[in-house]
Order: C-alpha cells, then structure tokens, then sequence
C-alpha cells in the first residue's frame, strides 16, 4: 500500500503487520499533511495496492500561505476510486488535529497489536483502510422515516432537529456516524426507490440533499450549493457504478436480482438440514445471523446424541461467541394469549449465554398495532456467505428422518469402550432417545406448555405416539446468500430504531458486505449444485419498515404455475386460495385450475400433485369433531379443494365433469406403529413450502399457500427460486428429456420418501406418463388409505359428513384392536406414507366458528 504525489516525495513508514507479512504501510510528509484513515466495515485484498494521488492542478508545494486553491485527492484500490475536494486551510485543520491524536494512537495501536487475540483477529485487518467511496461531515435532520410512529407528530421546522454526522458511502448502502464516538447512527440500504435531489424546492433546506429510499426520506445540509452538488452526482455515480443491480426492478417484484451460478442444496427433512446448520455454525467466522418463528435453544441439531451437549444448539452458540463469533437473533414476539412458544425465556435463555449473543423480538403488538401477523421467517446465515432458507424452525417437534418414527421410548445408547468405523463415536443400541422433553410432541393431541423445562415430558411416550414432521429446507451461497443477509439486516435495523429498547450501542447496526466479494468462499455446504437462484419475500412497513409491500413470492409461484409444461409437485402445510376478492386473495389456486383446463383443451397430458396435511395444525380432539380453529382452516382448506363453484375442483367439473381425476391428486401422509404392545397411527404433519416444476425449477421457502403468507402485507417471508442450469438425461411423458439435476434429485428424493423407498428408479422417473400417475401414485395413495382405514378407522374420514355420522363411527370397534394378529398383515401391504386425502369429510357441516365463540371474534383473515 503506498501513495504517490505528482510533485512531492513523501518518506515511507512501515506499518505494523496483522497476519505475518508487510503488506501495509503509512506515508506522510514531516511538515506537511498526514494523510487522514478511516476506520471502517471492510478489508482490502492481500498484495494489492492502494494508491493516492493529488491532482497536478494544484501548486507543485504547499506554499508558505494560505492558497485559495481547491485540491482534489484521488485515492485507487483496484475497481474502486476516491475523490476528496480540499481547500489548503483543511489540510492546516487536519494537521493540528493529528498531531494532537498522533501519539496516543500509536501507542493504543502498538499495544492493541501485541495481544495475539487482537492481533490475529479478522476484523484487524479493517484498521487503516480506507473503504468508503466518499465520507465527510454534514448536517442531518431528523425525521424522514416511512414509519409514522419513528417520526415528530408535526412537519414544521420546530419538529425536527439538526445534528452534525459524518456520513459514510458505500456500494450498496450508506451510513452516518457520530463523530464524537465514531458510534453508527443509521444505515440506509440502496434499492429500486433510491434517488438523490438537491435544492430548497425538493428539501425544504438551503444547500439541501434529499436521499430518499423504501425506508426513508433522509435530509442533508452542506455548507454550500457546490458542495451539495458534489455529493449528489459522487454518490449517483458511484451507486450507479458498483450497486446497480439494487436499483433496478426485478423480475417477480423481489428486491433481490436473479444470481448466476450459484450454490445450492435442497434437504428433506431436517435430520440432514439440522447437521449441516450445525456444521456451518461451527465453521462461522465473524456473525451468524438467526430469525426463526420459533427457536427452542436446548434442541440437539445431530442426533442421537452420542457426544454430550456438544450439538445442543446453545452450546454451539455459545462456543462461537466465546471464539468472537457475533450472533444476531429475532424472534417473533408473539401475542400470548394465542400462542404459547415463550420467546421471552428463548431471548432470555440466548442472552444470558454470552454478551457477543444479541437478541430482538418483534412486533410490540400494542405500539405497532400488529396483532394478527407473524415473522414467519426460517433463516440462518452465516458469515454473509451462506444462508439456510426454508421451513424448518430450529425448534422442538421439527427434527425428523425419512422414517417418520411415531415412538421414542429408547432406540440408541452410546457404548463408549467401542469406536464406530463410521462415525468414530462409538456403536449405538439401547436406551437413548432421538427426541427429548419437549421434543418428543403430538401438538393435535396436546400443545407445548412448560417450555422453562425443556428436558421434562408433558405428553406419555409410553401410550401417545409423537406426531412425525415432514419438511423442506435449503442453503444458498455467495451472492444469493448475501441477499439473504441484506433482508436480514434490513429487518434488524428497522427494528433496532423501531424499539427504544434496543436503540443503545450495545444493539449494534449491522452493515451488508460487498456483492463483490460474495463468491470468495471459506467454507462450502458439501453436496452442493450450481443452479441459478433469485431470493423472494413477503415483506411489508410493518415487518421490514418499507414503503411498498412486497409479494414477490406470491408472483413467482404464480408465474411459474402458468407456465409451466408437464407437472407441479406441492407440498404445503395450508392450501388455502382461490381468491374471490372478499375473503380469500391470492391467485395460486386459480392458476392450478386455470393450467389445467389449458391441458385439457389442447388435449395434452399434465399432472398436478398436492400433499398436504390430513389435519390442519391445532390442538383439538377430532374425535368430537376438533376444536374451532382447526375446523376453521378445514373449512378454507377444503373451499380450495373441492366445496364450491370457485374450488379447484368446481372449476374443473364446470367444463371437464370427471376428468378432473386424469390431472390432479390431493395426498396426505399417515403413518403406523406399535407402542406399548398396541398398534398405533398417527399422520405426518406436513409442514413443507415447495414448489417443483418441470423437473427444472424449484421453490422452497418459509410462505403457506395463503393469503397470510403471500399476500406481503401480512406475515413476513422468505424463499428461494432455484433453477437449473445442470442437466441430466431423462424421460417426460415418454419422451427423451434433459431434467435439472437439482430439481429432479429433489423430486425423486420426495417421491421415494413418500411412496416408499422399494421403488425401482424407472418406477417414478417420468412423473407424467398414466403408468406412473394411475398405477403407482393414485393406486398407492388408495390402497394405504382402504388399509388405515380398515385397520385403525381413521379420522379424517370420508365415511363421516356430519357430527352425527361421527358419534357413530368412533363407537366401532376396530380391527387393530379386534384382531391385532390380522392388522399387523394387513399393515404389511402398505407402502410408503402417501395416503388419499378424504374430501367428504363433516362435508354437511358449517366448520367457520360459531357466532360467540372466542375464534368467531377474530377477524376472517386471520384464517386465510
């Protein structure tokens, strides 16, 4: 690193080295002007120069007086370039300022530089670098948020203040800082509403320059017209040079751009998503960013556990934070009196870990208003560099395999004097359980309570079997993974100044790293595809602070519906859609209808295949016909479904009368087990948010098929669209055909999982042709289901249209219990998980809450 000068030598001084090697150095003239480093977010690459230059206009020497000169000072460093304007009387300024400092910080830096911990510390390497395109002191007025509340009550001059910052730009944000302590005031992210003005008419203010972005509307003062007007064209240059992809709009609505080549990996399950979540929080550098629904810390993410708490998740965070590692949380604060999740023993617990553990939770439902939406969000990123996205909380019931066990009363113990030549921690057998205390759940047949005693049972292992949890996950790296990050530290920030709790220093800002940098990996998701990916979300003022919502999801699943050619394969833990404009919005379930008919009528082969849960996700007991709000989802569920002219299923017949059957398949998944001598069943709570087209294109995310989820101004959001770019040989409707290798991989992984692992490949490759849909998922689907049926008398039920029916049925006896040597051959026919799903049931009754019941109270949209 050095400088150079058109006219004047300059001596050089070394700079002590971070990392073992010289590669830094300072330059200043003994009786001229030092030059001035910033300390900043951001790092200069190994062996490369940073060069400063002073424009030759200027006189060859300072002169013995004061010159009316302006200088320019232009600074390189490989893409990037500086430029300071500086009159001759800055220069005298900054010199008595640095000599009155130059000796204290040479001694602080000195002694910093002796500790080993700081001096082989990452974020060392950060000081005497300068970062910022362009930074100097302004005056910033108060005020300008989207947020009515972050705002004075009034607009006149007496209702905002002016302070002195020093602001700071970067290439995709920009910031300002206290220049007392150097503390980071507000951070203002670049988007597609970004624009710089200038001038009293557009500022109210003389010398005024407004920025304005989706969060704010933030007001400068200079000193000058000339010096508002270099700050505005610099920054517009700059933004426009190195952050242009944040300006523009892109395809979907999403605020992110679709990246090339990038990284990708699809789990299902969490048993695999739990490891490698854990892997990379292990590998984690500088922060790990983590927003969750729900998050019970005391989870074990590798099971069984055969190596203590090492896997716990607190102990993992709280050994990365012991090693400097920065860990950011937020929780959904949720309303209590509905939810019973305690995110503030999950804060509490996460916070008294470690100070280098932050935790936020969000909303405060009385001062924002918001009490019906939810952060819906399953998110963990890692050092900017990967991010885990889909619909796995870290939380207890979520961990599961592709067994969907139903119990737990000891399958593994850990015999120490052996070593495993496979895991190398020793054989397995006995008495040790995958799921612990609070983990071990069936939340239909009873919810969590307790949570401050994660390890203690609140249902009986021994006569209730757990309910298995189906779901989807993925990871992303470099750029998209950055994109990740970016929503994160979007929704970090807006709460930080949201919440007067969190405004103080020990709630830092957080900074998005450089796009540039994005693909310098340390550490990489084995297993991974290269394929194209676009990061999406529902996002709204209230959840991120933005102006206008974002749907981005909702618009991508609709897109891709459309125009899609041979199949979709959902999974989903809602299905509620089929928009009437009054009660329900979103379009996904007309999309599906309206595909389909376009098949028909072009007389062309095209499947659709929906699983979905038996029984939506409330605790009530079915025998007496659920509770209210797990009937109030039945009801919207089976709206889209089949009841009614606007269903999927009335629009069909409308035109195609029973054919409908030759399209679309709605499944769930159940199933079987012996407990305590008894055989038992249980369904498998699909909790999924997938998409796969086409054997090509993929999404997987945290959003329901409902409007809470796609509709952006309700619950928050986050998906990945992930296309391929890799191809494999294969068959589509009997035809040759070049299938992506991570949508297809993802497709027979699901297929296996929920048909049964026996099938032959050639079985379900062609997702298409009538011997697969009609001979192996239909008839598989039929057959489990008559075998359950027959064997434990299950519920849902097609056998059962009222409440009356339902009396009657559960008075018989079944056949599980009548003849358990029969039922178990009869069990053995079974395949798979993949059941039919029952569209007759209580289909003569009215499942919306009953006027004066508490559920009746709620607005609708709660439901949908």
């Amino acid at each position: 690193m050095g400088v150079q000068s058109s006219n004047t030598a300059w001596p050089h001084i070394p700079l002590p080295c971070f990392n073992g090697s010289d590669h830094g150095s300072i330059w200043h003239r003994t009786n001229g002007p030092m030059i001035h480093w910033i300390l900043g977010n951001g790092s200069i690459s190994k062996g490369s120069s940073m060069q400063l230059h002073m424009d030759p206009s200027a006189p060859a020497a300072y002169p013995s007086v004061p010159s009316s000169h302006v200088y320019t000072i232009e600074l390189t460093h490989g893409e990037f370039t500086w430029q300071v304007k500086r009159k001759f009387k800055h220069f005298q300024e900054l010199h008595r300022e640095l000599l009155r400092y130059k000796k204290q910080l040479e001694d602080y830096l000195t002694n910093l530089l002796k500790m080993p911990l700081y001096r082989n510390y990452h974020g060392t390497c950060f000081l005497c670098v300068l970062v910022a395109f362009r930074e100097g002191m302004v005056m910033k007025r108060s005020g300008g948020h989207r947020i009515p509340g972050l705002n004075c009550c009034g607009q006149g001059r007496l209702c905002y203040r002016w302070s002195k910052r020093w602001l700071v730009v970067k290439d995709s944000f920009l910031m300002y800082m206290k220049p007392d302590t150097g503390a980071i005031s507000f951070v203002l992210l670049v988007d597609k509403e970004f624009s710089i003005k200038i001038g009293k008419k557009e500022t109210d203010t003389k010398y005024g320059l407004r920025i304005d972005n989706l969060s704010r509307s933030l007001i400068l003062k200079c000193n000058s017209y000339r010096h508002a007007r270099w700050w505005c064209q610099g920054i517009e240059e700059f933004i426009r040079k190195n952050g242009n992809n944040f300006l523009k709009h892109h395809r979907f609505g999403s605020y992110a751009a679709v990246q090339e080549d990038t990284l990708a990996k699809w789990y299902v399950n969490a048993k695999g998503y739990f490891e490698d979540v854990a892997n990379a929080m292990e590998a984690a550098k500088e922060e790990i960013f983590i927003t969750d629904w729900w998050l019970s810390p005391e989870i074990f993410m590798k099971r069984p556990v055969v190596e203590g708490n090492r896997w716990r998740l607190d102990c993992i965070l709280r050994r990365k934070a012991q090693q400097g590692v920065k860990i950011f949380v937020m929780l959904y604060k949720e309303v209590e009196l509905a939810l019973g999740i305690n995110s503030e023993y999950t804060k509490r617990t996460l916070m008294h870990l470690h100070p280098n553990i932050k935790v936020m939770r969000h909303p405060d439902h009385v001062s924002s208003t918001v009490y019906l939406w939810a952060h819906h969000e399953k998110l963990v990123v890692i050092d900017q560099s990967i991010a885990f996205v889909g619909g796995i909380d870290l939380a207890y019931g979520r961990w599961d395999d592709n067994e969907h066990r139903l119990t737990d009363v000891g399958s593994a113990k850990r015999m120490p004097a052996t070593k495993s030549e496979s895991t190398g921690v020793g054989e397995l057998q006995g008495e040790t359980r995958f799921w612990h205390g609070k983990d071990y759940c069936n939340f239909v047949f009873k919810d969590w309570v307790q949570l401050d005693k994660p390890f203690a049972d609140f249902i009986d292992r021994y006569t209730t079997p757990r309910m298995p949890w189906h779901d989807i996950a993925s990871v992303v790296h470099g750029k998209a993974a950055r994109d990740v990050a970016r929503h994160f530290i979007q929704r970090w920030n807006f709460t930080k100044i949201m919440k007067s709790k969190y405004r103080s220093l020990s709630y830092p800002f957080l900074l998005p790293k450089s796009q540039k940098t994005a693909d310098e990996l340390k550490y990489q998701v084995p297993e991974s595809i290269s394929a194209k990916v676009q990061v999406l979300r529902s996002a709204a003022d209230w959840s991120a602070g933005i102006k206008y919502h974002e749907e981005s999801i909702h618009a991508a699943y609709v897109s891709v519906i459309e125009n899609s050619k041979h199949y979709l394969y959902i999974e989903n833990q809602f299905f509620i859609s089929c928009a009437d404009d009054k009660v329900v919005c979103n379009r996904i379930g007309d999309a599906i209808a309206h595909r389909i008919l376009k098949a028909h009528r072009e007389n062309k082969r095209y499947r659709v295949y929906i699983v979905i849960p038996l029984l939506p996700g409330f605790e009530g007991d079915i025998s007496t016909g659920g509770g209210n709000a797990l009937q109030a989802i039945m009801h919207f569920n089976y709206r889209t479904m089949c009841r009614g002219d606007n269903s999927i299923m009335g629009q069909l017949k409308a035109e195609m009368g029973d054919q409908w059957i030759n399209y679309i398949s709605f499944c769930g998944l159940r199933n079987y087990a012996e407990l305590d001598g008894k055989l038992v069943t249980e369904l498998i709570y699909v909790h999924s948010k997938l998409m796969i087209a086409d054997d090509n294109t993929v999404i997987i995310g945290s959003a329901n098929i409902n409007d809470r989820s796609m509709l952006g101004k309700r619950d928050s959001e986050m998906a990945v669209i992930v296309q391929d770019t890799e191809t494999v040989p294969s068959v589509m409707d009997g035809e040759d055909y070049k299938a992506g290798k991570f949508a297809q991989s993802l497709r027979l992984q699901c297929f296996r999982v929920v048909l049964g692992s026996s099938l032959d490949l050639n079985d379900i490759l062609d997702p298409v042709c009538d011997r697969f849909f009609k001979e192996v998922w239909v008839a598989t689907a039929a057959r489990n289901a008559t075998i359950f049926d027959k064997v434990f008398r299950c519920l849902p039920s097609d056998e059962v249209n009222n409440l009356v029916q339902l009396r009657d049925f559960i008075t018989k006896q079944k056949l599980a219990c009548e003849n358990p040597a029969k039922a178990a051959e009869e069990l053995k026919k079974i395949h798979g998980f993949l059941v039919q799903f029952p569209f007759r049931f209580l289909d003569e009754e009215n499942l919306l809450p009953s006027v004066g019941t508490k559920e009746a109270i709620v607005p609708m949209e709660t439901w949908t």
